[in-house]
């Protein structure tokens, strides 16, 4: 219903905050995330918002990036997961690094946000599998241009994305293309 928000930045309390739009004030929750970008006082802020009405209440959600929102509406079809603990989550932990957590299935990542358990972390790693874009949690583990022809060969001779990237997470920053496939291979062996 409300896809996006403009106007002026009129109060800051964490995790809410109110936007005034030519003088009607809407009360906002944004994860930290977004709220640590957030500009002063006074000055004009753009948010892409998520509209939640339930029996007791109408919540307004924003977010600085459509990453951000999109994040936030694959987490809230998750059972189990409401809005709260959706921007618990973002605030917790970067999209990106969500996105490495699913694609490593790291739970104990998870697990370090208040409020989610070990059940729950393994429900959000299991739900999310495939749908956050696992291109991104792989690149953010390879750091230089060796470590990333390791994991092309690994995944051109068939392992798949997660296990190629444990195996690189496992190899020595510095060690060569060649040397690294075979301590990879080692590695996937076992």
């Amino acid at each position: 219903m409300i896809g996006k928000l403009t106007g002026t930045l009129a109060e800051k309390n964490p995790p809410q905050i109110i936007v005034d739009c030519s003088g009607v004030g809407y009360e906002v929750d944004v994860p930290m995330s977004t709220f640590y970008n957030l500009p002063g006082l006074g000055d004009k802020v753009s948010l892409l918002t998520h509209f939640v009405v339930r029996e007791d209440a109408q919540i307004l959600f924003g977010f600085g990036t459509a990453q951000e929102r999109a994040t936030f509406r694959q987490l809230i079809k998750i059972s189990g997961v409401g809005p709260k603990m959706a921007l618990g989550v973002l605030s917790g932990m970067s999209v990106a690094e969500l996105s490495q957590a699913v694609t490593l299935q790291d739970a104990n990542r998870l697990t370090k946000i208040p409020g989610i358990g070990k059940k729950t972390a393994e429900r959000l790693m299991l739900e999310l599998k495939g749908k956050l874009g696992a291109d991104i949690g792989i690149t953010a583990s390879v750091v230089n241009d060796s470590q990333a022809d390791i994991l092309q060969a690994l995944i051109a001779l068939g392992y798949s994305d997660r296990d190629a990237a444990l195996a690189l997470k496992a190899l020595p920053a510095d060690c060569g293309v060649s040397e690294g496939i075979k301590l990879a291979l080692k590695a996937l062996a076992k």
